[in-house]
């Protein structure tokens, strides 16, 4: 049986304390690192599935962490965040953050978000697929086809671009930032409420299913797998 190794960087005794037991039950093998320094090594020598990063740490800041990661990884990264601000979470999922969950967080949140990280780190056949279905919705990104239960849906280019783009990451939040550069390019990084405004036409076209498009309050957006 192939073991699935996560690695959890964070100095707070109670968070190790907490999560191993949880991680092992579903079935994880679980790396400790209480440091960023402990953290970048372990990552580098025990080929985690995901990492769990804490980004208040003793040595170096999570940000930092990240990056290094970054430099020549791309295992998942679920950030794990006390920090309330929304720039903090903005900055980690610019520089490749998978996702975040805030403190203080619940073990079923936590597994649902390393459940997503591991399908987004492991698409079908090697490649991102081309088909994505939840609740009502279904999109044939192959055939440039949206159905709502059942019924085409007519939707304009820049809202396809957009709902293909979350579909294709599904689970995982997207910034403002993400959103606007691969739907509009670089030079619209700042246009939030234009983005706000197609999302608000998407949310209308996709009917009983709009619910699967939820707002990351300050973040940016997350298409849901479920409802």
């Amino acid at each position: 049986m192939i073991e699935t190794r996560i690695l959890v960087i964070d100095d707070e005794p109670q968070i190790h304390r907490f999560l191993r037991p949880a991680l092992e039950a579903s079935g994880y093998v679980v790396d400790r690192a209480d440091t960023g320094t402990e953290g970048l090594r372990l990552a580098a020598t025990r080929d985690p599935a995901v990492i769990l990063l804490d980004l208040g740490l003793p040595d170096l800041d999570g940000q930092d962490v990240l990056r290094r990661l970054r430099a020549n990884s791309a295992v998942p990264v679920v950030v794990l965040s006390a920090r309330d601000q929304d720039s903090e979470k903005v900055q980690a999922l610019d520089a490749g953050a998978d996702d975040y969950v805030e403190k203080p967080f619940s073990v079923a949140e936590l597994l649902a978000r390393v459940r997503a990280a591991l399908r987004h780190a492991r698409p079908v056949n090697g490649t991102a697929s081309e088909h994505f279905s939840a609740g009502a919705l279904d999109l044939d990104m192959a055939r440039r086809v949206v159905k709502v239960a059942g019924e085409p849906v007519q939707l304009s280019p820049r809202e396809y671009s957009l709902l293909t783009l979350l579909a294709r990451d599904a689970g995982r939040v997207l910034t403002h930032r993400q959103l606007l550069t691969g739907v509009w390019g670089p030079a619209h990084i700042h246009d939030v409420q234009y983005l706000r405004v197609y999302v608000g036409h998407l949310r209308q076209k996709l009917g009983v299913a709009a619910g699967l498009l939820a707002t990351e309050p300050g973040v940016g957006y997350r298409l849901l797998e479920a409802m």
